[in-house]
């Protein structure tokens, strides 16, 4: 990933933040049948290892655990939030007339090692996680439990994935953002996402910039 120097996001809190709130990420592994990417959600352990560790799990019927072997390097890409930037947006458009249109977005590459884990134990902490978390995302007031369901139902569900873990080596994180743009620029195109109604996280990735200039 291209990162010129005033996109790059190096704080580790933050690049694991943008990974807790976006887990849906896009594994990216070079087989022996060439490039392949796998969404999966991915549970983040922020304390395992110097830069934590990616886990997650696929169906058994998925080569990907059988093609990958132990140690095999992987890249996993989560994307945050992400809006086109009009060029009508900039005050400053009006009065040079040298802007552009352009796209903001930030996106963590998770680069590593994985390991497969095809135990019992570890499939059913990482599915109770997952499900703890994201049900508790929906609001409800009696969030789905794997408890709901039978045992026997549970026991045979977890036969039918395999997991997988990922010891991240490095972390990129890119925060394209306005940041080469005027403080009036900034400004107002987080002002004009947020009238739109359509990308509010996006204003507010904005308006975090503008605050921390």
């Amino acid at each position: 990933m291209y990162v010129p120097e005033h996109f790059e996001e190096t704080r580790v809190e933050e690049l694991h933040r943008v990974i807790g709130e976006h887990p849906l990420g896009v594994l990216v592994l070079d087989g022996p049948n060439g490039l392949d990417a796998h969404h999966l959600p991915f549970e983040l352990n922020p304390n395992a290892g110097a830069r934590g560790h990616l886990l997650a799990h696929v169906a058994r019927a998925n080569p990907l655990w059988q093609e990958a072997k132990d140690g095999d390097e992987v890249l996993v890409v989560f994307r945050a939030a992400n809006a086109y930037i009009s060029p009508n947006w900039y005050p400053s458009k009006h009065e040079f007339h040298r802007q552009v249109p352009t796209w903001n977005y930030q996106a963590v590459h998770a680069h590593g090692r994985i390991r497969i884990r095809d135990d019992e134990r570890f499939l059913r902490g990482v599915v109770a996680r997952l499900t703890r978390v994201n049900e508790a995302r929906t609001g409800s007031d009696k969030p789905w439990r794997m408890s709901d369901s039978s045992k026997e139902y549970i026991d045979q569900m977890l036969t039918a994935i395999v997991g997988i873990e990922i010891e991240i080596a490095k972390l990129i994180g890119k925060w394209k953002l306005s940041q080469n743009r005027e403080e009036r620029d900034r400004i107002n195109a987080a002002e004009e996402l947020r009238k739109r109604g359509e990308q509010v996280t996006s204003a507010a990735m904005l308006d975090t910039l503008v605050n921390r200039h």
